[in-house]
């Protein structure tokens, strides 16, 4: 698994994750502490709001859970990997491709997101 694959997963990771502790371990280990996050319906800035969002969700969207649905591709400091939200069983409630650029200790700096559906 490469480096980017390993961060991705774990940026996935921490928007599973239920347990408080657990998720801002996970944000700390793949995003860097000024992180931002910005996608059509939200937008944070730095780990405390990132956890805040990332639990407004799952409160939004109860039984989803996220999953990358294809490869990462990533070159320098940038990554792209599409994924979708959707329950265990069931077609996904939405899906898109983030965008990311890396900060110099290789975690997330920024995340962009699209909405493919």
């Amino acid at each position: 698994m490469s480096e980017h694959e390993t961060l991705v997963d774990r940026y996935i990771d921490a928007w599973n994750e239920a347990d408080p502790a657990r998720r801002r371990a996970l944000i700390a280990g793949a995003w860097a502490e000024d992180a931002a996050y910005l996608d059509p319906a939200l937008e944070s800035r730095g780990a405390e709001a990132i956890d805040g969002m990332i639990a407004a969700v799952q409160a939004r969207f109860p039984g989803c859970r996220f999953r990358r649905t294809g490869p990462v591709d990533g070159h320098h400091d940038r990554i792209r990997f599409p994924w979708a939200l959707a329950p265990d069983e069931g077609e996904p409630v939405v899906s898109g491709v983030d965008f990311a650029v890396l900060s110099p200790d290789r975690r997330l700096a920024s995340v962009t997101g699209f909405f493919d559906a």
